[in-house]
């Protein structure tokens, strides 16, 4: 199953919240511990109910929903399950370096622009880079794009000289 050739009348989304790499492998983890739970609820002979349902995260809880997703169904922890691992080897991939660490607002935002620019599964990477000083370094696979205040500083460099010397010529 491809990202873009998913079943006709069901598209799968990746909620904000679920921005990169790390979280697809933890909601990957958590839907088999899930499973698990179900199987061996199945051997003991159980009926299970949406008030025994172990707690999930809050991660899970917002791909399922936006997903309109029952996770007491098999079928449909199979399709989540399935999607995730579609998405963990298909999805286009960024880097995002900040001179401090963003906050979780800051970070949603940027993840919804790309989502809604490049594509509906990008995998978003935030990083620090306490170097650049100010702005932002982006990395793609075979692209980087540095908009930091140091690399504008270091472009104008010849400016900035030419500026300090100027009033010693006056003078």
């Amino acid at each position: 199953m491809a990202l873009d050739a998913q079943k006709p009348g069901r598209k799968f989304v990746l909620p904000t919240l679920v921005f990169g790499v790390v979280e697809v492998h933890r909601l990957l983890r958590e839907l088999e511990s899930l499973e698990s739970y179900f199987r061996q609820a199945n051997v003991r002979g159980a009926r299970t109910t949406k008030d025994m349902l172990p707690k999930v995260s809050r991660m899970l809880d917002s791909l399922a929903t936006e997903n309109n997703c029952n996770l007491l169904m098999a079928p449909e922890r199979a399709m989540l399950k399935q999607f995730l691992e579609v998405v963990n080897v298909q999805a286009p991939r960024v880097h995002v370096s900040f001179a401090s660490d963003p906050s979780a607002a800051f970070t949603a935002k940027i993840v919804a622009w790309f989502r809604n620019s490049v594509h509906r599964a990008i995998l978003v990477q935030v990083g620090l880079q306490p170097t650049i000083a100010a702005g932002c370094v982006v990395r793609t696979t075979n692209k980087s794009f540095d908009f930091s205040l140091r690399h504008h500083f270091d472009e104008q460099r010849g400016l900035l000289i030419g500026a300090l010397e100027a009033p010693e010529t006056a003078a």
